[in-house]
């Protein structure tokens, strides 16, 4: 009887219970969606270049005296985006107020989510509490999280420094190393819901890794396309068609430089770059329409529906946006489903490895 009583506690000590680090990790994930919002709000709103300086501790606190505003202010009046755009609109400090207000929230939910996760990881290691093989896994999750961090900085220094807008191919590296740092947090809280119930950890299958891949390409075009405030490049008007299917009346655009090279024009020309993005998109949905399907076979319906949903509002919003003159609610709205689609693609890439 005392042996029965015992095995209970041996195992507990053996394999500590993964479900806190799960939840933990969820709330993690939700803070990443929150700050790729925020980003989404801070880039529509010219904001990045707002606060020239990164101090990761005094930095927390905003200006709290109208000398510490007009310093700020007098830092903000030296980069190109004030010399060149803002200064000669008649910028005034409560406008600087303003896009100050979302850098800061944006830096401070940064530090957030870092505290979020670094000071939990510390307490479950120490408590002996992470399972066996998760250890490299968290600190590599920690170490992307550093890297954006890195990123986020380089990509608004390119701003500060070089241009009146921050580099777009800077801005695509720090909104990937966001969403490559989501699917990794909610592929290893799956890991970790399985382990609590005796699975097993799922395997990425290869039909999994190209949706992802494919999923990888469409972000990286739509941030290239944000960082080039492309979305009007096609015109406006709600339900104008020449605007959407079609860009400026036409199904291919014209004005696409090609004199500058191939690579320039693929990667820098805003209207190639909206032109695929907005094309590689039903690439896209049709893996992921294959992918549901698969998904509704292994008897896994909630998560088909879950990714359905996500790329058919992610669609609607898509077009809305652009047919809105890039309306900053509906662009936000566009990023924040674009996050909740990684989510729910890991989540579904997930699910179809546990079958393998």
């Amino acid at each position: 009887m005392d042996a029965v009583a015992m095995a209970p506690a041996r195992n507990r000590t053996a394999n500590p219970a993964p479900l806190a680090l799960a939840r933990w990790l969820m709330v993690v994930a939700l803070m990443i969606v929150a700050i790729v919002v925020v980003g989404g709000i801070t880039r529509l709103t010219e904001s990045g270049v707002s606060i020239t300086e990164w101090k990761p501790v005094s930095g927390a606190l905003p200006p709290l005296t109208e000398a510490d505003w007009q310093a700020e202010f007098a830092k903000y009046q030296q980069t190109p985006q004030y010399v060149l755009v803002n200064g000669p609109a008649g910028m005034t400090l409560a406008t600087y107020k303003f896009i100050f207000f979302w850098e800061w929230v944006h830096r401070l939910l940064a530090r957030a989510i870092g505290m979020a996760f670094a000071l939990p990881l510390a307490w479950f290691w120490l408590r002996g509490r992470i399972p066996a093989g998760y250890k490299p896994r968290l600190l590599a999750l920690l170490a992307l999280g550093a890297l954006q961090g890195a990123v986020g900085w380089w990509m608004v220094k390119s701003g500060i420094a070089h241009d009146i807008k921050v580099s777009h191919f800077r801005l695509a590296a720090h909104l990937l190393v966001a969403l490559t740092t989501l699917a990794g947090v909610v592929w290893t809280m799956l890991d970790l819901r399985a382990l609590s119930r005796g699975e097993p950890r799922a395997r990425l299958t290869g039909f999994a890794a190209l949706a992802l891949a494919m999923l990888l390409v469409q972000l990286f075009y739509g941030a290239l396309l944000a960082g080039m405030r492309a979305g009007t490049v096609a015109g406006g008007g709600w339900f104008n068609w020449d605007v959407w299917p079609l860009m400026q009346g036409a199904f291919f655009p014209a004005g696409i430089e090609w004199s500058l090279g191939a690579a320039h024009a693929f990667f820098s020309d805003p209207y190639l770059v909206h032109f695929i993005h907005r094309w590689w998109a039903w690439a896209v949905v049709a893996v992921l329409v294959v992918m549901g399907r698969k998904l509704r076979r292994a008897g896994a319906r909630p998560v088909s529906v879950a990714i359905h949903s996500a790329f058919g509002t992610q669609i609607v919003l898509g077009i809305a946006t652009v047919m809105s003159g890039v309306t900053i609610w509906i662009a936000v709205l566009h990023q924040l489903t674009g996050a909740l689609l990684v989510a729910c693609t890991a989540w579904g890439a997930h699910r179809l490895g546990k079958q393998v």
